[in-house]
């Protein structure tokens, strides 16, 4: 009876200098990939027609080959904008909403000295008032007497690229029509290695 627990100890032990032994012939891979610090500058171009309304331009930097495991390389955010007043309602009163430009970007090493560079775009802009009426007479119909206020309307675009780009390249990736206003937004995204 003493010889089968010995033998389990002493294939526990075999196992566990084997399993030792073999993780140490195995080469670690701990080469990452350098680091590499990219500029980029994102360009909201607003037209109607041939006139040109609006161009603005965001420069920021992003990191590669700077990645957590658990989840990837990290997100550079860029917000700008002001906070707008809408009336709510009588019980609500007054809100405030973001407009402006939200810009999240990454980018990861390709091959030939490319890169994958990831954006998310948010852009929202004030144009013109509609009357909004205040209160509403008996049965939910609004009453022509009563005061209303004017409230701004709040137009948005959105989009997500993907792009391989190297250095020093220029893309035009969008563009886009408002169907209310005609107005023509073109976004060029610029990317240069920093050295």
């Amino acid at each position: 009876m003493r010889k089968v627990p010995f033998a389990l100890a002493a294939l526990l032990a075999l196992t566990v200098v084997a399993y030792h032994i073999s993780a140490q012939d195995k080469p670690r891979n701990d080469s990452k990939t350098p680091a590499t610090t990219l500029k980029v500058q994102v360009t909201f171009a607003e037209n109607e027609g041939e006139k040109k309304l609006a161009n603005l331009p965001y420069t920021f930097f992003l990191k590669t080959g700077d990645t957590s495991p658990a989840f990837g390389p990290s997100w550079t955010k860029v917000r700008m904008g002001s906070r707008v007043p809408v009336y709510a309602g009588k019980d609500a009163g007054m809100q405030y909403i973001d407009v402006g430009t939200n810009i999240d970007a990454r980018a990861l090493p390709a091959d030939a000295g490319r890169f994958d560079v990831f954006v998310n775009l948010e852009r929202s802009w004030v144009e013109g008032e509609v009357q909004v009426e205040l209160q509403k007479g008996s049965g939910g119909a609004v009453d022509p007497n009563a005061a209303g206020c004017k409230q701004p309307i709040i137009r948005q675009f959105k989009t997500e690229l993907t792009l391989t780009m190297h250095d020093g390249e220029t893309i035009q990736t969008t563009q886009a029509a408002d169907p209310l206003s005609g107005r023509v937004l073109t976004i060029t995204v610029t990317m240069n290695v920093v050295k």
